[in-house]
């Protein structure tokens, strides 16, 4: 059985040198992120998470997600802004304002932050939460949020992480709340390693022998449709590649990768997925088989079908966020400061 490489491998030439103008820009652009982050969990968080939610969880989740939906903000403007990074979406225009599961493959280590660029786009950044492995929530500052933000945390052991998801997703099911529930079904991002047992597994089991992507797991996904049937509009498949390298986090730091990020879009109305989970486990199984072939026709011609679904990000606006963020900060040192 021949293994296919990795898509857009990491064996290559950054796409842009490391200079020390680039590793002091992006150490400052990283102090002033976490600076904020805390004086946001210091200063706003208690109120937001604690106190509100004494009196109302609808209102309490609305002002934790104005707050980290502002901060949030500041990573697609280094991006997009700062980095120079591409972002070019393609597929279908999905609607604003939609209660969505996100269904995404897993390239690298910071897939997930690419997805704040189309939830920026669509007025949704503050109310978009992941299922993540339970490492991420243990990071300092960062791993705060994400408690605050209620992301589900993760063990990928079905057995421990069931009755974790299942109570957590019973919190989300008010259709009044907004939400953007995003999930990686492969479980783990991709290496060529993974591929191999992933493919061995797919021949031995009947299943579609897949080069770009790792054979999903349904259970994370069947236990959210369930959960989430009645609140949802859709799920949103998303497929997501790099030009020319996958990027780790410390390239998105420094600005040295990736060139441009091509993220696919499919809206799949609610009613068209299936109500018992073998049809489900069946109908997430085909939509990798389409994410695969997706990939290898990105590979072959250098983009996804139906490109230019979402425009550019306003410069002005992207500055007016950071100023608004920036100037809570001395603010907020200032009234703590005073006797």
């Amino acid at each position: 059985m021949e293994v296919r490489g990795p898509l857009n491998s990491n064996d290559g030439p950054k796409h842009r040198p490391l200079t020390p103008l680039r590793v002091l820009r992006g150490v400052l652009c990283l102090i002033v992120i976490l600076l904020t982050a805390f004086m946001m969990l210091v200063y706003c968080a208690p109120v937001a998470a604690v106190t509100l939610q004494l009196f109302s969880r609808r209102y309490s989740r609305k002002l934790s997600s104005f707050i980290f939906g502002s901060w949030v903000a500041l990573w697609p403007f280094l991006f997009e802004k700062i980095n120079k990074t591409k972002v070019v979406f393609s597929g279908e225009t999905v609607p604003a304002r939609e209660r969505v599961l996100i269904i995404a493959n897993h390239r690298t280590e910071v897939d997930w932050m690419y997805l704040w660029d189309l939830a920026l786009r669509k007025g949704r950044l503050g109310y978009l939460k992941y299922v993540l492995k339970s490492s991420l929530m243990k990071l300092p500052v960062f791993g705060w949020a994400f408690h605050i933000m209620e992301f589900i945390s993760v063990e990928r052991k079905w057995e421990v992480d069931e009755p974790i998801m299942r109570r957590m997703l019973s919190t989300f099911t008010d259709h009044q709340d907004p939400l953007w529930l995003a999930l990686f079904p492969e479980g783990t991002d991709f290496t060529e390693q993974k591929c191999i047992r992933s493919q061995k597994y797919a021949a031995e089991n009947g299943l579609p022998i897949l080069k770009h992507v790792l054979l999903p797991k349904a259970k994370g996904f069947w236990a959210c449709v369930e959960h989430l049937r009645s609140s949802l509009d859709a799920v949103y498949d998303v497929t997501i590649a790099y030009k020319h390298r996958c990027p780790f986090f410390i390239d998105n730091v420094f600005g040295l990768d990736p060139s441009e990020v091509h993220i696919h879009v499919r809206r799949i109305p609610l009613n068209d997925i299936p109500t018992s989970e073998d049809e489900a486990t069946a109908w997430l199984t085909e939509a990798f088989r389409v994410k695969d072939e997706l990939l290898s026709d990105f590979t072959a011609q250098g983009h996804f079908p139906n490109q230019g679904t979402e425009g550019d990000l306003s410069t002005i606006m992207c500055l007016l966020q950071v100023v608004h963020i920036l100037h809570l900060q001395p603010i907020s040192t200032f009234d703590h400061c005073q006797f």
